[in-house]
């Protein structure tokens, strides 16, 4: 068929919708030169099925990953129908292009993810052009060619990027920033209001392009438009009526000082399509740009939302898709029946009055995530309400009204609300449905600005009631509070949460007592947050133990990548209410019987290995430390270090006597890099600190500085000491050759001897031991175990903690650290033993024997004589200096104990299983094997935890 044919045929031909759609198709695809549909699974006519009200549903065409077409006879309203598309898109499998139809027109809807919707009009005439037929074409053929050049993500980046520019040189000039941010929000709000033809005739961009040449006049039509804008029941601008928008972004109205270049950026803006904005990443992206605050790059990654859905699902989609589901088969009892109108009414009340509460909602994408959630749901009885006879609903029952958020930033939570309405506007004219009017921006005054914790007298903030609470609050690590917060808010905190969550505890964990707390008292259904997943052990675990006990953790994530300023991390998304409420448990999205406060769980029918009841032993305190904590610049390089030890000093002291080399997590993990550091130690005085004349004048220079601007008193006051020296671990390895340290984080749980002249920094956790028995015991598979499962995570590498891995541990009997401290004895072969009862010295010399033997290997492997020069240091006593031979530098280099056991050589791995099984018989478990599984040590250690804490 030609085009002249086709064109002759249908042109002002006057058949009804039915009698021509199928035979137009067939038509059309004779033109194009396509297959017509005959394949009832992939390509068809009239896919879907009878609505109870009469008619079809669904699609009149459809192919399978291609489109959905709907055609009308001429004169009908082509977005009632595309609307209809929407509807159904999802039995549909939501193929990427929308086709609508009139015979007189065809237009295309694009429905990529991500992407936005890019419509192209056909005219029946126009199908005398090659390049429109073949537009056509790729519909049938190859959709992709018809995807949007830029995603929806990629377009607002730019956008922010543009405005970012705008924003830097504004301030730049001397403007204050949350004047010039304030404005260019609306200006960006304006942009988005007249590609949504919320504002007549471009007038935004053309007052731009008229006044680029008037900066001054400029500025004044702008704020006139904004006053038109906030004008109750609507204003006039020239010869445009505006409506009225209102809702508070209009309220202040403070254009500042405008340069002919600012209005050129501001009108190339303006040309952009508006329309694409993505209201998930909004938010974010211009936070980033507009808050001089925000130190992170606009290009920065930003967190999918299909990680955040993973607490909005099983919080709102998932609990109220199953209410629905329930009101649908009442009505589907008796659709025309009184009680059938009765339930769908009760259902649409129970959206309008749903609430959801971020109590830290950022820049909204929670927030907007959470209403676009609630709104598919109205759709989707909308849509299933209409196949059971009722009649089509345009007006919504969710709206703005149900999200509410507490924001500490206030220019973040005046974009939170332009997201919000961005968002809501967009779904409404996405799905078809009427966004609201007079004003168009409903007042959202549950976004407010404030702290979420404290109130300005220091007490504690109530939260509003709500049906759930979604959020990601901050991230800032319990050690940072008191420097970030100050002393003030950092005690006050530490008052008015004192037994409900450990000082030591992250800042997140607030966030998740409160909300528990809210459960508790009936405010709140339930709660879903984002912490790091450092949130698992130690004192943060307290926080999610009580929410244990008082109600249930009924979904978990427990170490899921996300992105936080910018950066990305490692966190675990916690979902959590009332005990009983839910029906079954999800672990990282697989069916579990529980989930414990660890984020750990069994599958029903299991063995439940609970370690969180775990608790302290007192034969295991006083043992393990964390670090000196320096807090001040105090390393320095061991080059530095030589040349200051010869150097003498007015009271005749050697300047070795603060001069000690320097041990970090990296020294153990990787090669150690010849830190030394400077340690005037836990008392001495300042004026006995000067004495030391090189490496206090050093301290005076790098040290003092930092230290007399820090929040805490006695850090100001002790300048020159070590913030956190560890007094206790100091005397703790009084009189010790050696001691053993562990990398709090590190990829692989793997401990080291370090000599007593060694200072260990905080990231080395302290085990004040020098005898190889305690070595080897806790270099076995089942401390290894215990520790991973007790301890807590930084990103992928997990955290070793004193606390819940070292003092919970249940050694064997008679070889407790409390049984090891009264002496050692070398053995000929070398190993050091403690001196222990009689009955369990055989199993002590077995276990120091394989300790030595897995040591000794390890470290002719990482430093191999024929590779190696050992220097002597120049302070007798101090570890000497390992440097490579001449040409075996590169080689040295790779050998680290990551790389070892990274790829565990044979020799390695027997080595492991002798010391596995020498621990084994320590503890009487003569059935012992390497298969034995990892669930059944677990038991078994927890079971004899549990009895000593007992006894």
């Amino acid at each position: 068929m030609t085009p002249d044919t086709f064109i002759a045929l249908w042109k002002g031909k006057p058949l009804t919708e039915r009698q021509g759609a199928q035979q137009y198709f067939n038509d059309l695809c004779d033109l194009l030169g396509v297959d017509k549909p005959r394949d009832p699974d992939n390509y068809c006519f009239e896919r879907g099925a009878k609505k109870a009200a009469g008619g079809q549903g669904w699609a009149d065409v459809w192919k399978r990953g291609y489109f959905g077409w709907e055609n009308k006879k001429p004169g009908l309203d082509l977005d009632k129908a595309y609307k209809q598309l929407t509807d159904y898109a999802g039995h549909l499998d939501n193929p990427p292009l929308l086709v609508v139809c009139d015979r007189e027109r065809i237009i295309i809807h694009t429905a990529f993810t991500g992407y936005p919707d890019e419509p192209r009009e056909i005219r029946l005439d126009d199908l005398h052009d090659q390049d429109q037929r073949q537009i056509l074409r790729w519909v049938f053929t190859d959709p992709e060619k018809l995807r949007p050049e830029k995603s929806s993500a990629a377009i607002t980046e730019e956008a922010a990027r543009e405005f970012s520019a705008i924003a830097e040189r504004m301030r730049a000039r001397g403007i204050e920033h949350q004047r010039v941010a304030h404005f260019l929000v609306q200006c960006l709000f304006a942009m988005f209001a007249e590609d949504e033809t919320l504002l007549p005739g471009k007038v935004f961009t053309s007052l731009l392009d008229h006044w680029r040449a008037a900066p001054e006049k400029a500025a004044k039509s702008i704020a006139e438009l904004f006053r038109s804008m906030q004008k109750r029941g609507g204003g006039a601008y020239g010869h445009y009526d505006i409506a009225w928008f209102n809702g508070g972004l209009f309220k202040v109205i403070d254009v500042p000082e405008l340069t002919g270049e600012d209005i050129a950026d501001l009108h190339a803006a303006a040309l952009r399509d508006w329309r694409a904005i993505d209201p998930t990443i909004f938010g974010t992206l211009f936070e980033r740009g507009l808050d001089k605050e925000q130190r992170v790059p606009i290009g920065a990654h930003y967190t999918d939302t299909a990680t955040i859905r993973k607490l909005i699902d099983p919080l709102i989609t998932e609990p109220l898709s199953a209410e629905w589901a329930e009101v649908k088969a009442r009505i589907a009892k008796n659709p025309t029946g009184r009680a059938a109108k009765t339930h769908y009414n009760r259902f649409m009340l129970r959206l309008a009055e749903f609430r959801i509460l971020d109590p830290a909602c950022g820049s909204g994408n929670f927030l907007y995530l959470s209403l676009a959630a609630l709104r598919d749901i109205e759709k989707r009885a909308h849509v299933e309400s209409v196949e059971l006879g009722f009649p089509e609903q345009m007006d919504l029952a969710t709206g703005t009204q149900n999200v509410l958020g507490l924001e500490i930033n206030g220019f973040a939570a005046e974009l939170a609300r332009v997201t919000v309405w961005i968002g809501d506007i967009q779904w409404c004219r996405r799905n078809g449905y009427r966004h609201a009017t007079n004003p168009i921006l409903r007042p959202l005054t549950g976004i407010v600005h404030q702290d979420a914790l404290l109130t300005a007298d220091g007490a504690e903030v109530e939260w509003p009631k709500a049906d759930v609470i979604v959020g990601n609050p901050p991230f800032l690590g319990g050690s940072k509070k008191r420097g970030a917060l100050g002393d003030d808010t950092f005690e006050a905190l530490e008052r008015r949460y004192k037994g409900r969550v450990p000082a030591g505890a992250d800042l997140v964990c607030y966030w998740f007592e409160k909300a528990r707390a809210q459960i508790e008292a009936g405010q709140l259904q339930a709660a879903g947050l984002v912490a790091t997943n450092s949130i698992r052990g130690g004192a943060n675990r307290k926080v999610l133990e009580r929410i244990c006990d008082s109600g249930a953790i009924f979904e978990a994530w427990s170490d899921e990548p996300w992105v936080n300023e910018g950066a990305a991390v490692r966190v675990s998304l916690v979902a959590f209410g009332h005990a009983g409420d839910r029906t079954g448990a999800k672990l990282d999205g697989q069916p579990v019987a529980a989930i414990h406060a660890d984020l750990t769980g069994q599958v029903a029918d299991t063995a439940m290995v609970n370690l969180t009841q775990a608790q302290p032993l007192s034969e295991n305190v006083g043992v393990s430390f964390q670090g000196s904590q320096k807090i001040g610049a105090f390393d320095i390089p061991g080059e530095l270090a030589r040349r200051w030890l010869p150097l003498p000093n007015p009271h005749e002291q050697p300047n070795s006597q603060v001069l000690k080399p320097s041990w970090n997590g990296l020294d153990v993990t990787r090669r150690p890099r010849d830190g030394w550091i400077i340690d005037f130690g836990t008392r001495m005085s300042e004026d006995d600190a000067a004495l030391y004349e090189a490496p206090f004048g050093y301290v005076v220079e790098h040290v003092k500085p930092e230290r007399s601007r820090n929040p805490r008193e006695a850090y100001r006051r002790y300048w020159w000491r070590h913030g956190e020296p560890r007094i206790a671990m100091r005397a703790a390895l009084e009189g010790l050759p050696r001691y053993l340290v562990t990398s709090e984080v590190a990829k692989h749980r793997t401990f080291v001897w370090l000599k007593s002249a060694i200072l260990p920094d905080k990231r080395l956790i302290v085990i004040a031991r020098a005898d190889d028995t305690t070595f080897g015991i806790l270099h076995s598979r089942f401390h290894e175990l215990w520790s991973l499962r007790l301890g807590a995570t930084l990103e992928d590498r997990p955290c070793y903690r004193p606390s819940t891995c070292f003092e919970t541990f249940p050694f064997p009997d008679g070889l407790t650290p409390a049984d090891t401290k009264h002496g050692t004895e070398t053995l000929d072969s070398g190993p050091i033993v403690p001196v222990v009862a009689p009955e369990v010295a055989d199993h002590a010399r077995a276990i120091a024997e394989a300790a030595h033997r897995l040591n000794t290997l390890r470290e002719n492997w990482l430093n191999p004589p024929e590779w190696i020069e050992r220097i002597p240091e120049v302070v007798p006593g101090y570890p000497d200096r390992i440097i490579a031979k001449p040409g075996h530098e590169g080689d040295l280099k790779k050998r680290t104990l990551t790389n070892l056991y990274n790829h565990p050589p044979a020799w390695l791995t027997n080595a492991h299983r002798a010391l596995d099984a020498a621990v084994a018989r320590a503890y009487g478990w003569e059935d012992y094997t390497p298969d034995l599984p990892d669930d059944a040590i677990l038991q078994r250690l927890l079971a004899l935890n549990l009895q000593r804490a007992s006894s």
